[in-house]
């Protein structure tokens, strides 16, 4: 069997040293220049990435209290941010200055009228918000001085707390047996009993039972009167169905009337026929007119002549009467 081998022991000086390394303090430099360019790198990432090698736009921001506000924290604008916290100092009235940088690439989301909020929520996180309703105003001017509109909303615990427990009360009241609910509940009862009652809706619409009985009694005789009524309407009908006979029957009225039109119309030609020969005798009758008044000029004329010689005869017999002196009645009368 062979022995086991036992290891060497370095310290042995029996032994050869290891071959000494070349250039150990070129490469331990090289290491160390790597490791700072990456220090470095490493650091010229992280202020990039917060923006401070890009062009900004100052803005400022005053508030009553800055608590909750910390240096690094975002202005956001619709959730993304467009702003950085850069510095919180404090102004000779007493107001908190924040002072905010803007890269310039997002600055065209602010403009002059623009309004900003300080908001702190329920368990402590505060945020810094923008609105911007009309995007077309005047952008926001470097070194712009806003003021900031508070919201608290640990603020509006209390007041919640006491609406609700006000709410409470108000419901407690209201659910009370002597408030307004449990009134009306207990009318709603009264009135579901009196639904169940003998007399139904009708008992509770006219509120007591004497007032049900006349009402049920006014809805009977009304069924009667509308009995009879249907009885007249029948016989209205019967007495229509005799009167349409008699009239528009063949023995009713209408066809003696239209026979009696028709002799109408007939005796009316015949008096259509009888003035048109009135016409013409009228015609000649005008023309008969016509002659009798040159006549009648002309027997005026001759009468003017009789009463002119009847005139003269007068006065030669009036002569005659007064030359006259032998005779005892000397008057001479015409006939």
């Amino acid at each position: 069997m062979t022995q086991a081998r036992t290891p060497a022991d370095p310290s042995d000086p029996s032994l050869p040293s290891p071959p000494p390394v070349k250039n150990v303090e070129f490469k331990a430099l090289l290491l160390l220049v790597f490791t700072a360019l990456l220090v470095g790198a490493s650091v010229l990432y992280l202020l990039y990435s917060r923006g401070a090698f890009e062009t900004t736009q100052r803005l400022v921001l005053v508030a009553d209290d800055s608590e909750g506000v910390v240096v690094g924290m975002n202005l956001t604008f619709s959730g993304f941010p467009i702003g950085r916290v850069r510095r919180i100092e404090l102004a000779e009235d007493g107001n908190a200055r924040i002072l905010i940088d803007v890269p310039t690439r997002d600055a065209h989301w602010l403009r002059q009228s623009s309004v900003f909020t300080l908001v702190r929520g329920v368990v402590g996180n505060t945020n810094i918000r923008a609105y911007s309703g009309v995007l077309t105003d005047p952008p926001l001017p470097e070194g712009a001085v806003r003021q900031v509109l508070r919201g608290d909303a640990s603020a509006e615990i209390p007041r919640v707390v006491s609406a609700a427990k006000e709410l409470l009360e108000n419901l407690n009241a209201l659910a009370a047996k002597e408030g307004p609910l449990g009134a009306s509940l207990a009318n709603l009862h009264a009135m579901t009993e009196k639904l169940n009652g003998p007399r139904g809706a009708l008992g509770v619409l006219t509120g007591n039972d004497a007032d049900a009985q006349k009402l049920i009694v006014a809805l009977d005789r009304t069924n009667q009167l509308l009995a009879r009524l249907d009885g007249l309407v029948i016989k209205a009908d019967g007495l229509t169905a005799k009167a349409d006979a008699q009239v528009f029957g063949p023995q009713g009225v209408v066809p003696d009337v239209k026979a009696a039109m028709v002799q109408v119309n007939t005796l009316l030609g015949d008096t259509r026929e009888s003035l048109k020969k009135m016409d013409a005798v009228l015609v000649e009758a005008k023309a008969v007119g016509a002659n009798a008044r040159v006549a009648t000029e002309d027997l005026g004329t001759l009468r003017a002549e009789v009463e002119a010689n009847l005139r003269k005869v007068e006065g030669l017999i009036n002569e005659i009467n007064r030359k006259w002196p032998f005779k005892r009645d000397t008057e001479i009368k015409l006939p």
